[in-house]
């Protein structure tokens, strides 16, 4: 059984950095895609980054600049790294798993985080 599970989220300060992990179950990591997904209260569910099964990784342009991504295969995690969080960056955050054979797809259940100004 397939399981993400997110950790992380909380109110900081503008100009703060938070880290974000999803902890994975049931899964290779090398076999797949994994995303951070965010969305705020009336918006729709937007890209924040994208990391592929070869390492190379791509951000929505909200956050290029400011967010990494990685992945840990060995201790099955992937993470977000978020510097410079501004107000606008509030939102829940979701981790995303595309299974590269089965096109499967797979959400945590979110984690908030809240950025004061």
């Amino acid at each position: 059984q397939v399981q993400l599970v997110e950790s992380g989220g909380g109110l900081v300060q503008a100009g703060d950095s938070l880290r974000l992990s999803c902890g994975t179950s049931g899964l290779t990591l090398s076999y797949q895609n994994m995303a951070w997904f965010r969305q705020a209260p009336g918006k729709e569910r937007e890209l924040v980054a994208r990391i592929f099964s070869d390492g190379s990784t791509n951000f929505g342009d909200s956050v290029k600049g400011r967010f990494t991504i990685s992945a840990d295969h060995a201790k099955k995690m992937v993470y977000l790294r978020m510097n410079s969080l501004k107000p606008e960056d509030t939102a829940v955050y979701y981790c995303h798993v595309v299974q590269i054979v089965t096109r499967k797809e797979y959400w945590g259940q979110g984690t908030q985080v809240t950025v004061s100004s």
